[in-house]
């Protein structure tokens, strides 16, 4: 896995490259703000060289607001394929629905508190460099509240719901099924009346089954 880290804190981009390289994965560059990772991303793209994945802070220089964020949704337009995970202090729930606001492939948002969780963190960067979904569990909550106030899901059990925050951090039902001590049958039981409730065609896989649940939530 080939990775850029843009983060102005110069410890915390050493560390977040320890813990990849130490895996085995290739950073190939390290940034401190949002224009330095436009630049760097731009280029290696002109050179046919794009990484599988960007990792950065959401607020970088120079007024450590919305660098980092405005940066990734500007990558992920100009660059579809490329995978953005974001990191945060706090969860800021505009910056979590206009990074989400198109396609939902390759796209996380964690807080960096859960970098301290060395094994999820590095889950995470694999699952979106691959085109997957990892949201943390606290920006998933405010999302399934704001959509509460909304009465959209008001149709769901408390345990469709539970399962339905699960889906959108982006979990596959077997790890559902060991994280609510149920079975893969009861868990695609719940999957299916998720879909049927909320009017979603449910597909194949598990991971289009996360988009159109994210997808509906920001809708």
């Amino acid at each position: 896995m080939r990775v850029v880290i843009a983060e102005d804190s110069v410890l915390l981009r050493e560390g977040l490259t320890r813990l990849l390289t130490d895996r085995g994965h290739d950073v190939v560059a390290g940034v401190g703000d949002g224009d330095a990772l436009v630049k760097t991303i731009t280029d290696l793209a002109a050179q046919d060289a794009l990484p599988d994945v960007v990792v950065a802070d959401v607020r970088m220089p120079p007024t450590h607001t919305d660098e980092g964020v405005r940066a990734a949704v500007l990558l992920r337009k100009q660059h579809p394929g490329l995978g953005v995970l974001v990191l945060s202090q706090y969860v800021e729930e505009q910056y979590a629905t206009e990074l989400l606001a198109g396609s939902s492939h390759g796209v996380g948002y964690l807080l960096k508190d859960r970098v301290a969780e060395v094994r999820e963190f590095v889950d995470a960067v694999v699952r979106v460099a691959q085109g997957g979904t990892a949201l943390d569990p606290e920006v998933v909550a405010q999302l399934l509240g704001r959509s509460r106030k909304q009465d959209v899901l008001a149709g769901l059990t408390p345990r469709e719901r539970e399962v339905l925050g699960l889906m959108a951090e982006g979990r596959t039902n077997s790890a559902i099924a060991r994280q609510l001590v149920v079975s893969d049958g009861a868990v695609e039981k719940h999957v299916s009346n998720i879909f049927l409730k909320l009017g979603l065609s449910p597909s194949d896989g598990d991971h289009r089954r996360v988009l159109a649940v994210l997808t509906y939530l920001n809708s």
